[in-house]
């Protein structure tokens, strides 16, 4: 009996470890959180109209997410048109179609409103060009000195 409540023991340890390095892995390896988090905390200059070759394209389904080199075309403060950047260099266009017809995509604080595709991947563009500059720290004051 001591046997099967030892083992039994052991088993429920190893998994409730095994959930929560999962959980901890998980999160730290969400690009699409990272960034959103950098964009929330600094802020981001106003993207104008024009092509943006240097953006993040995230897609996201679940807790998971995907975040991959990419260039997308704004007018109008919407992006009109996205491409995804391949390895010899050269683009391929986002072929996904929205859920959602005849919503604009519009940018606020350098990234996109959400598009929600059929499949319910959700697409978001990343403009990182345009986040604003690490603010400086405050200097700390020097301990009182007895001499």
């Amino acid at each position: 009996m001591k046997r099967i409540f030892t083992l039994f023991s052991l088993i429920i340890g190893v998994a409730a470890l095994n959930a929560q390095t999962v959980k901890k892995t998980d999160d730290e390896s969400n690009c699409y959180l990272k960034w959103a988090q950098k964009f929330e905390s600094r802020g981001a200059e106003e993207v104008s109209d024009g092509v943006y070759p240097d953006v993040i394209i995230t897609f996201r389904n679940g807790g998971d997410a995907e975040c991959y080199n990419g260039k997308v075309e704004v007018k109008e403060g919407k992006v009109i048109s996205m491409f995804l950047k391949m390895e010899d260099g050269s683009y391929e266009v986002v072929k996904k179609k929205s859920k959602y017809d005849n919503i604009p995509v519009k940018v606020t604080n350098g990234m996109s409103s959400t598009v929600v595709t059929k499949e319910d991947e959700l697409i978001n563009v990343l403009f990182i060009k345009k986040i604003k500059p690490k603010k400086a720290g405050f200097e700390k004051a020097p301990d009182p000195n007895d001499d």
